[in-house]
């Protein structure tokens, strides 16, 4: 006997005109149960569930909108289409008012009946059936680019690809393409991280070839919009992958359209280096010898400790290129919840610059506190998860009110972007280093630092790479992949303490390549 698919009711005082649909529903393997009025409906629902309900609107006794209400009230997730002859715009919206989930015109034909079913009962399957056969698809063609040595566009292509499967895989359940997908991912990294050791010494060193970086951002990206003279606001989230801003876009998505690029972040990727190279338009190495007041980088201080002169740096810049301003930018900085709805609440004030940036520190804090507290790795323990922390996040952020008030402001540009990404860690990598080597994770600098080059890209002369050298320190090392750097003293401890932590600082799709995305209000 063939294995029925979902229970259906069908409630009309006219059935037995149905019965061509109810035999082609039977035929397709749904089962069909009818009422012919609502008070035998409602009965029905309460002795068992059912998937969906098609509903007619006008039954002797009680009709389609009073028995509607009553349905949802029994059991508010299953979904409910009305079925009516009536086409006033009065009885649509009186339905949806009633949570009706979708609204057929009599007569009914077979093709809409069962493209109704397929929407509520096996959307689910079609949805993953079309994204694996996608998938699979894809898959073949990220191979062959890997084999075809792909440029530093293709990877960008790349890494967008692996990210929307990634949240594809999300809401489908039982697939059984995650591992398969984590596969993916660390093949594309490994080859990644054998790129960036290839070329990033060309592009940082001012070669024409490569993408836009760092220090490059603010020309490419923001000086167009302070030329266009509109209010301009500048976000920079710190530590946003790509996968969480587009769980952010998916939210902002009623109130701005987006034109979004990409560019990669400089060596190491790290607050210290990218922020103040964003802000400064320069390399690091370029800011200590021009700007050696505002250098302050230390690698064993606190983060914010080191981008304490990011106003200065901006306001350097925006000298440099000449742009007269009738005010002073704005600067922003946001590292508490408080002083978030405090700017929540006086954004509007803000309006009187000409540019503002605000840097937003609540992404970075999630990807630390996510290390330091076990409740927050039980909250959020992998990717998906992880996705989902963001998502809640913003929903209830002072950010995303910000962003609904701008959006309702007339010649605005607002540009987003962040300094760099982040990895989760997985696997542990061994490093040599004396008791002055810095203590990051992901990547260190030390007069004597040493790890095997199969985890790590070896930096004999950082000064090469635009990395202003630290005292004694004559070699840096960087973190590929999803590696992270532990002491042989308590190697063990250290190892799990650290593993599956969200990091960055080294070389990995995820650190590098950045979204900046204009955001223009739909108004």
């Amino acid at each position: 006997m063939e294995q029925t698919k979902n229970k259906i009711l069908w409630i009309d005082d006219e059935i037995e005109l149905l019965k061509p649909h109810i035999m082609l529903l039977e035929q397709r393997g749904y089962y069909v149960d009818k009422a012919t009025n609502g008070e035998d409906a409602l009965e029905m629902v309460k002795k068992q569930h059912y998937d969906l309900i098609f509903l007619d609107e006008m039954m002797v006794g009680i009709s389609g909108l009073e028995t509607l209400p009553l349905l949802k009230e029994i059991d508010k997730l299953t979904p409910v289409v009305m079925v009516t002859k009536n086409e006033a715009e009065l009885v649509m919206e009186e339905a949806i008012g009633k949570k009706i989930d979708d609204y057929l015109t009599k007569p009914v034909n077979p093709a809409q009946i069962l493209a109704v079913c397929k929407k509520f009962l096996e959307a689910g399957r079609i949805e993953s059936e079309h994204f694996i056969q996608s998938y699979l698809k894809g898959f073949a063609e990220i191979n062959a680019q890997i084999m075809q040595f792909p440029d530093w566009e293709d990877w960008i292509e790349i890494y967008t690809k692996l990210v929307n499967w990634s949240i594809e895989l999300d809401k489908i359940s039982d697939s059984g393409l995650s591992q398969s997908l984590n596969d993916l991912w660390k093949e594309c990294n490994t080859s990644f991280c054998k790129y960036i050791e290839e070329k990033y010494f060309d592009w940082i060193n001012n070669y024409d070839t490569g993408p836009i970086l760092s220090h490059q951002l603010t020309d490419n990206y923001l000086l167009p919009l302070i030329n266009s003279k509109s209010n301009i606001f500048f976000f920079v989230i710190d530590c946003l992958r790509l996968d969480q801003w587009l769980m952010m876009q998916e939210i902002l998505n009623p109130f701005y359209t987006f034109k979004t690029n990409y560019y990669y972040s400089i060596l190491p990727t790290a607050t210290p280096y990218a922020r103040n190279s964003i802000f400064a338009g320069l390399t690091p190495l370029d800011i200590k010898k021009y700007y050696p007041q505002f250098w302050t980088v230390d690698s064993n201080s606190e983060d914010h400790k080191q981008n304490a002169y990011e106003s200065e740096l901006f306001e350097s810049w925006l000298k440099r290129k000449r742009i007269s301003l009738s005010t002073k930018p704005g600067f922003i900085k946001i590292f508490e919840t408080e002083f978030g709805k405090k700017i929540e609440r006086e954004i509007l004030q803000y309006l009187s610059n000409q540019i503002n940036v605000i840097v937003i520190n609540a992404v970075d804090m999630i990807a630390h506190s996510r290390s330091d507290f076990a409740i927050l790795k039980e909250i959020a323990p992998d990717e998906s998860a992880y996705r989902s922390l963001t998502r809640s996040w913003f929903q209830h952020s002072s950010l995303f009110s910000i962003f609904k008030t701008l959006s309702k402001i007339e010649n605005i540009k607002i540009l987003l972007t962040t300094d760099h990404g982040s990895i989760r860690c997985l696997r542990g990598a061994k490093v040599l280093g004396d008791r002055d080597t810095s203590t990051c994770l992901r990547y260190k600098f030390g007069k004597n630092v040493k790890a095997d080059s199969k985890f790590a890209m070896q930096i004999s002369d950082p000064e090469k790479y635009k990395i202003p050298r630290q005292g004694i320190t004559v070699s840096n090392i960087i973190a590929k992949e999803d590696y992270y750097f532990v002491y042989p003293t308590d190697y063990h401890f250290y190892l799990q303490r650290y593993r599956d932590s969200f990091q960055h600082g080294g070389i990995s799709l995820e650190e590098i390549i950045i979204p900046v995305v204009e955001l223009i209000p739909r108004q």
